[in-house]
């Protein structure tokens, strides 16, 4: 059980953090040729927030 419980706080977080990121930038009526100018760098914004609060939930 313990193995298992690492995978679904990070799962946790970055189901979260992405969410909230993606109902800002949605709601942010950016007016880009393509989204994926403003989805990318959030989503390595929040792979990079993920590992960094699941190290400081681990512990």
């Amino acid at each position: 059980m313990k193995e298992l419980v690492g995978p679904v706080r990070r799962a946790l977080i970055y189901g979260l953090i992405s969410y909230a990121g993606l109902v800002v930038i949605n709601n942010a009526e950016l007016d880009l040729p393509n989204m994926w100018i403003a989805y990318l760098p959030m989503f390595i914004g929040v792979f990079v927030a993920t590992q960094w609060l699941d190290r400081k939930f681990g512990e």
